[in-house]
């Protein structure tokens, strides 16, 4: 069924949605799973309504940046697979893929929620450097939001792999060693449809916006990074609800997260 703006924009003019749900609601079900993946350091899956995205954490040793001689790092890549939308084609990475990987990165980096100290193994010769992975299996609408709750949820998964005595990594042993996370931060992208607020959009409503701000917060509430998109201006009020129910928001989805983690050890 074809859905156009308009209808969408009434809608919203009366606190509703196409499938139901209030501005400020997300779809159902929220699921993760994690250790999806026999060849990761850490993998996870999150799926939010018909939403999901798997990430997978790569570990390998390097020699540390010339400016950061006692740290390790990471690396975002997101790739848009065409089985999760017919609008992503083979080939080299789309536009929207690189602002999924840069948003994610950003709101990690940012954050300093890896203590990249403890990364370094030899100041100046050896560290470990980390890749994080996402790929879209379903796109049904809101990635950023639901890409970051994976990358997270892979990242408390991950476990260094075994090192012998002549430092030959053995990456079918893991040991009990966890990256060093000191925060977990999470975005949440507030959308802007003819002057009303919403979360979690569909791909209809999506195509609909006219703006929109992904805010990457720790559970201190405490901001890293913010990205805007689309192209009407974002008034500073705006910009202050949209931070008050991204902050909410991320409470919400990081309480799901953690529970799930806690089923996992049980």
């Amino acid at each position: 069924m074809i859905i156009n703006k308009e209808t969408i924009i009434q809608l919203a003019k009366q606190g509703k949605r196409l499938d139901g749900r209030g501005l400020l609601e997300y779809r159902g079900p929220i699921e993760l799973e994690t250790d999806i993946s026999w060849t990761a350091e850490g993998s996870a899956k999150v799926r939010i309504g018909e939403t999901v995205v798997l990430a997978g954490v790569k570990m390998t040793m390097d020699k540390p940046y010339p400016d950061t001689p006692d740290e390790g790092g990471i690396t975002f890549n997101a790739e848009l697979l065409p089985l999760s939308s017919p609008e992503y084609e083979p080939g080299p990475p789309q536009i929207k893929g690189i602002e999924l990987a840069r948003v994610t990165d950003r709101g990690v980096r940012e954050s300093k929620a890896i203590d990249f100290k403890k990364l370094c193994i030899t100041p100046g010769e050896k560290a470990w450097f980390l890749t994080i992975d996402l790929m879209t299996i379903n796109d049904a609408g809101n990635l950023f939001d639901v890409a970051t709750m994976a990358a997270l949820a892979a990242l408390k998964n991950a476990r260094f792999p075994v090192v012998d005595e002549k430092g030959v990594i053995d990456y079918h042993k893991k040991t009990d060693k966890h990256v060093p996370l000191v925060k977990e931060p999470i975005g949440i992208t507030v959308y802007k449809i003819s002057g009303h607020l919403l979360v979690d959009p569909t791909n209809q409503e999506e195509k609909s916006y006219d703006a929109r701000l992904t805010i990457a917060s720790d559970e201190k509430g405490i901001i890293s990074a913010m990205q805007k998109g689309g192209d009407a201006p974002l008034t500073v009020e705006d910009i202050s609800k949209m931070i008050d129910i991204a902050l909410d928001k991320a409470k919400f989805l990081r309480n799901i997260l953690n529970k799930e983690l806690e089923k996992k050890k049980k």
